[in-house]
């Protein structure tokens, strides 16, 4: 009996670590509505894509950013964007638009694009 414990206690810890601490509950169809009702998508796109005017043409979509370090600098980012405070943008709604970020599929390098490359 106690063999299982340490066996359920040790997969436990190495499921937090492997989930990064980002919250279980994570929903990227929640994601999705927070990124817009919080106005993400006025300057890195509708779908993470960026802006070269007004987010410098940084994706966020594909991040290779664990969500302790995404959330750090939306929380205290001293860049031209703000910093979202928790009273402004909780928790959950933060870990909600990371999981939509991560959940968006990469988009195609462009010099795939045939049309584009004519």
């Amino acid at each position: 009996m106690y063999r299982h414990c340490v066996r359920v206690g040790l997969a436990a810890l190495a499921a937090g670590l492997v989930l990064g601490g980002v919250a279980v509950a994570a929903s990227p169809d929640k994601g999705k509505l927070a990124y817009t009702k919080y106005g993400c998508w006025q300057c890195h796109g509708t779908i993470g894509q960026g802006s070269s005017i007004t987010s410098a043409g940084k994706v966020l979509t594909d991040t290779e950013l664990p969500y302790e370090a995404f959330a750090a600098f939306v929380r205290s980012t001293n860049r031209a964007m703000p910093p979202y405070s928790e009273p402004i943008l909780p928790n959950d709604d933060l870990a909600d638009i990371y999981a939509y970020l991560k959940a968006v599929p990469k988009q195609p390098d462009y010099k795939t694009i045939q049309l584009l490359n004519q």
